[in-house]
């Protein structure tokens, strides 16, 4: 295999490895050499990304290092990401979600528990739910305003020694009286915190998370570290003179525009929806408990409700806080797109679990499984990336994605169609790769999506080794 076709199909790889930092650089030679085996053997087992059992048992003794951690295994990424921030113009959105990884273990108890199931034995008629083994990750996903993905920004993992019914414990507990620092929702602050400090331009960034996100603490950490948030809120709290509540007030605000929605609901049948926006700005008070540590906050607090009441699925209603200011109409429709991008971190999670399959691991500890899943993020990130890239910026020359060797072969694998013969250039090559997985690329066909180019990578990477097996071969 020649040096420089290898060095150039790898280059991608090698700048997500430059900026990595282990405790030793033998580990950090490791780490490279695996990222690029999952690389090639996308989807699969260890084993089989490994070929031979030297690899293979050389793979395992990573995952179980004391020196190594999900930290250092995405410290190189953190820092490729925070450099593709650096190109880009323009406010950057911070999306953060939490997912769980599910599992099934002899010994549950080297995993730890992530949540309550229903089990099979609960369904023949026994009353007990069994704790569902597993590891819970919070992830910050940096994108930009047109949706594409440039990277995690910070991540978090834990699990539970025992889950805990936090609705019987609520009955007992004043949570509000529960300092932030002692909850799992402090996962929202830390996330907030790092990712800020790893792209080092507080006033670009904007955190969006869902419903969970909405505390009080995480408002006052992105004003003391300068940067901004936009959330969907869904606690009244008390606002203005702090005689009536934030409801109160939205409710003597008029309609102050109209906006025409298409979205798919969870069957994936279209749908349309008319808004109603309203928007105001006012202060917002923390609650009564925590009125002596924080300050009351100015705010702007948008209202998109669906006009009229839909016979076949609910109702559209979002309620969002942000310390940005809205003046117009365009700006709160500027807003609810940029919540709307939120569902791009789920897509990123369903390619861990559908194309990494990372539930399917058979490592026997959580240490194990984070540091297999940590991998897994940069590979997911990178299908992703592939994905969104044909569709924000398609004009854009093949090599921003693609390698020249991958670009040829492409061209000699997959003749053009009326489609690929006029489109751009990027997109052209990038069609070409989802027709390998399975796309067929008719005419009035979507774009590709994860799926598909995760298949035609797969497919691309074992033919790109038969290339150079023959290159080699042939002199």
């Amino acid at each position: 295999m020649k040096k420089l076709e290898q060095a150039d199909d790898e280059s991608w790889l090698d700048q997500e490895v430059a900026g990595s930092e282990f405790q030793d650089v033998r580990l950090r030679k490791r780490f490279a050499m695996l990222l690029e085996r999952l690389w090639k053997g996308m989807g699969q087992s260890i084993p089989f990304a490994c070929q031979d059992w030297a690899n293979t048992k050389a793979a395992y003794r990573f995952m179980d290092n004391d020196r190594v951690c999900e930290q250092d295994i995405l410290s190189g990424h953190f820092r490729a990401t925070a450099q593709r921030v650096s190109t880009t113009d323009g406010p950057i959105l911070v999306l953060q979600d939490t997912t769980t990884f599910s599992y099934e273990r002899e010994h549950p108890e080297l995993i730890g528990y992530a949540s309550n199931t229903l089990t099979a034995a609960r369904r023949y008629g026994l009353d007990k739910a069994s704790s569902q083994c597993g590891i819970l990750m919070h992830s910050s996903l940096a994108v930009t305003t047109e949706g594409q993905p440039l990277g995690l920004t910070a991540i978090k993992f834990w699990s539970r020694k025992e889950f805990k019914d936090t609705a019987k414990k609520r009955r007992k507990v004043n949570f509000t009286r529960i300092p932030i620092e002692k909850k799992e929702s402090f996962r929202w602050i830390e996330n907030l915190r790092q990712s800020t400090a790893r792209l080092g331009d507080p006033d670009r960034c904007v955190h969006i998370g869902d419903r969970e996100s909405d505390i009080f603490e995480l408002f006052c950490a992105a004003s003391e570290l300068g940067t901004h948030f936009l959330v969907r809120t869904c606690t009244n709290r008390l606002a203005g003179d702090g005689e009536h509540t934030v409801a109160d007030e939205m409710s003597e605000v008029r309609v102050k525009g109209l906006h025409q929605i298409e979205f798919r609901d969870v069957k994936g049948r279209p749908h349309q929806a008319l808004l109603e926006i309203r928007y105001r700005r006012l202060t917002v008070w923390p609650p009564d408990a925590k009125q002596r540590h924080y300050p009351a906050l100015r705010l702007t607090v948008i209202h998109a409700t669906e006009r009229g009441d839909p016979a076949e699925r609910p109702r559209v209603e979002w309620k969002l806080v942000t310390d940005l200011p809205v003046n117009s109409r365009a700006d709160a429709i500027e807003k609810i797109d940029w919540y709307s991008m939120r569902w791009k971190i789920e897509t990123f999670h369903k390619n861990l679990k559908s194309g990494c399959k990372a539930e399917e691991s058979q490592l026997r500890t959580a240490s194990r499984l984070t540091n297999l899943i940590a991998i897994f993020c940069i590979l997911a990130w990178r299908v992703f990336w592939l994905t969104e890239i044909n569709r924000s910026a398609p004009e854009a020359s093949p090599e921003v994605a693609l390698t020249a060797t991958e670009v040829t072969l492409l061209d000699q694998l997959v003749q053009d169609t009326a489609r690929t013969a006029q489109a751009p250039p990027l997109s052209r090559c990038l069609i070409k790769l989802a027709q390998l997985g399975g796309y067929l690329g008719r005419a009035n066909d979507p774009p590709p999506g994860n799926k598909v180019i995760w298949r035609g990578m797969h497919r691309l990477v074992d033919i790109q080794i038969g290339y150079w097996l023959g290159r080699e071969n042939s002199g």
